[in-house]
């Protein structure tokens, strides 16, 4: 059990409590409560509405956003295969930008009053209710405001013509992360790949500084962060 001076109470809405918890914040938020039932962020139900978000909703909004960035490229001159490897180039650089801000940015330790808070809204709850179907998925709206700064930094790198399908591939990426994300933790994996990445529960329940890839482990195989099997540990 978490010794700590601030009790949080589950039943009032948790933003504004969890700040409180001080250093006792990093144990109490990876003991994790199993339930598909989600607990309230806010009192507003303007920002609690925010905070929810049905999984369908991410490849409805952005496929037809995808599709747009990658003809508006080939409308620019590019073959249908250049077009392809621009995107294929985007979803590799997303799957390691998805791994390094899951492990430096959504893993940081915080024990100020609002760096639990903000810890809390972008990763801590995701953690302290793993099952949470509803807060599974980025909120489309925030996908939105992030969308512009990457829409910058690639066009830094990038002629103006590779720059859509580029950020297309990368957004597409994202939509591949969120839904599999989802499935990992509701779906029922039966076929060997998605076995494999199964190990993401393991990150939520037994080894939390570890398995930080979501639709890949070849960043984690990379930089030494895969989490063993449990044959492995059982041979030990």
């Amino acid at each position: 059990m978490v010794v700590q001076s601030f009790i949080v109470d589950l039943n009032k809405p948790l933003v504004f409590q969890v700040g409180h918890l001080g250093e006792a914040y990093e144990e109490w938020v990876h003991q994790p409560i199993v339930s598909k039932e989600g607990p309230r962020f806010f009192g507003s139900d303007f920002w609690e509405f925010l905070t929810r978000t049905v999984w369908w909703a991410i490849p409805v909004i952005w496929l037809p956003v995808v599709c747009f960035f990658i003809f508006k490229s080939v409308q620019m001159g590019h073959t249908l295969p250049q077009a392809a490897l621009m995107v294929a180039v985007g979803i590799t650089v997303w799957t390691l930008l998805e791994y390094s801000l899951h492990r430096f940015l959504f893993h940081i330790k915080t024990s100020s009053y609002w760096g639990n808070t903000f810890h809390y809204l972008i990763h801590g709850c995701h953690h302290k209710h793993p099952m949470d179907g509803l807060r599974l998925v980025f909120p489309p709206a925030a996908t939105a405001i992030l969308c512009f700064p990457f829409w910058n930094i690639i066009k830094l790198f990038s002629t103006p013509s590779t720059t859509p399908a580029l950020f297309g591939g990368g957004l597409l990426g994202y939509v591949i992360y969120d839904c599999t994300h989802y499935y990992l933790h509701h779906g029922q994996p039966s076929q060997e790949v998605p076995r494999q990445l199964k190990y993401h529960l393991n990150h939520h329940f037994r080894i939390q500084d570890k398995g930080f890839g979501i639709t890949s482990s070849i960043w984690d195989k990379v930089f030494g962060t895969l989490p063993p099997s449990k044959v492995a540990e059982k041979s030990r």
